[in-house]
């Protein structure tokens, strides 16, 4: 995957790209997020909603699961070929599959619907959020290691033993977080605020889901072991070398 993301600066306003098939419900949510400060583009398709995100001009994405012709598990999977921009899923009310999928194709956050434009407002800014402080956090250090592992905050580039690890961003944002206190249980609270920057939700999945895909990528140790643990009722650990 590319690692290609647009060089804004959302001083003016973040600019947000909203595709969704709901033409009403797209434009009371675009309403409501300029009156707080938002630039929206609305697409009504999964195509021209791709060809938009791909053209470097947003900071977000908020893309719904449910359309016609290109659906949005569709438009995610072929955007993350090209580009990380930072992704929000509509989903439908319950259906966890399209969730799971969407997380597992690297959509950093979903919202389920029918969803409060408040709401909404909130999730953008926390991944926003997420983004600053990530540019805050590549000044503390210029390289992460542990381990087999090496971690370029920086640049957003990762190694395991040697080779490249194509990481999503939030992926990153996690892992980064479990090597900086790696040999101690991080809560999936604490990873929520400071890796995905918003409050951990009652039955939320997304941690866990972002887990199992980190750990796939990174593999086994010799010994067998998986270098992320699940500490019981005290969340995931990084074994320290």
């Amino acid at each position: 995957m590319a690692n290609s993301r647009a060089v804004l600066t959302p001083q003016d306003g973040p600019k947000v790209l909203l595709v969704d098939d709901d033409v009403e419900l797209a434009e009371m949510l675009r309403d409501y997020l300029e009156r707080e400060g938002c630039m929206v583009a609305l697409a009504a398709n999964g195509s021209d909603g791709l060809a938009l995100a791909l053209s470097g001009d947003y900071h977000l994405l908020v893309l719904d699961v449910m359309m016609p012709g290109i659906n949005g598990i569709e438009v995610l999977r072929r955007l993350r070929q090209q580009s990380a921009l930072p992704v929000l899923m509509l989903t439908a009310k319950g259906d966890d599959l399209d969730r799971v999928l969407g997380l597992e194709l690297g959509a950093d956050d979903y919202v389920p619907k029918p969803c409060t434009p408040r709401e909404l407002l909130a999730r953008i800014r926390a991944i926003l959020r997420r983004g600053a402080l990530r540019e805050v956090r590549q000044v503390e250090s210029d390289v992460l290691r542990e381990g087999a592992l090496a971690m370029w905050p920086r640049e957003r580039r990762a190694e395991w033993d040697g080779r490249p690890l194509e990481l999503t961003s939030t992926e990153f944002s996690l892992l980064a977080e479990l090597v900086r206190q790696a040999g101690h249980p991080v809560s999936k609270g604490e990873l929520s605020e400071r890796a995905l920057g918003r409050p951990l939700a009652r039955f939320d999945r997304s941690i866990d889901v972002h887990m199992s895909s980190i750990r796939q990528k990174l593999g086994p140790l010799p010994d067998g072991r998986s270098c992320i643990q699940t500490v019981i009722r005290r969340g995931y650990q990084f074994i320290k070398a």
